[in-house]
Order: C-alpha cells, then structure tokens, then sequence
C-alpha cells in the first residue's frame, strides 16, 4: 500500500488495533479517512502507541510523533 498518498500536510490519521499477532496496515476507512492499523503489543503501558511509531518510522524513514489521540484508536501522526 502506498502510504505516502494518505498523508496530507505532514499529518496522517490512523485507527489501531492492539493485541493482533503482527503489526501490520489492513485497509483505508474512506468515510474517515482513516488508515486501519494492526498492531502487535497491548494497549497498556504506553507499549502500543510505541510500537505505533516504530512501525511507522521504519515503514516511512522518518520521523513520527502521535499529535493527537494517545489514549484512543484513532490517532493522529506528525510524520517528518
């Protein structure tokens, strides 16, 4: 999947999904425009918002912060 086209002004919208067996993008929600996201590690103790910015880091080769959403599903990135 080409992520590059869901990013608009440096910011990309994504719903996670803890606990799954690997970290991975599953689809597009067109009516949010939202990425669906698998992610491997539990929502407790920050460890899945961590590995949230490892994976995109290493999947974009940039820097990636979550701007917004910390303690929900849906999130929003700060990539670059």
């Amino acid at each position: 999947m080409e992520i590059e086209k869901y990013i608009h002004n440096s910011l990309l919208k994504i719903r996670v999904k803890p606990n799954c067996s690997k970290s991975e993008i599953k689809d597009y929600d067109e009516n949010r425009n939202t990425l669906l996201v698998d992610i491997a590690a539990p929502p407790e103790k920050n460890k899945a918002n961590i590995e949230v910015v490892k994976f995109f880091s290493k999947l974009l080769k940039k820097k990636v912060k979550i701007k917004k959403g910390l303690k929900n599903r849906e999130k929003v990135l700060l990539i670059g």
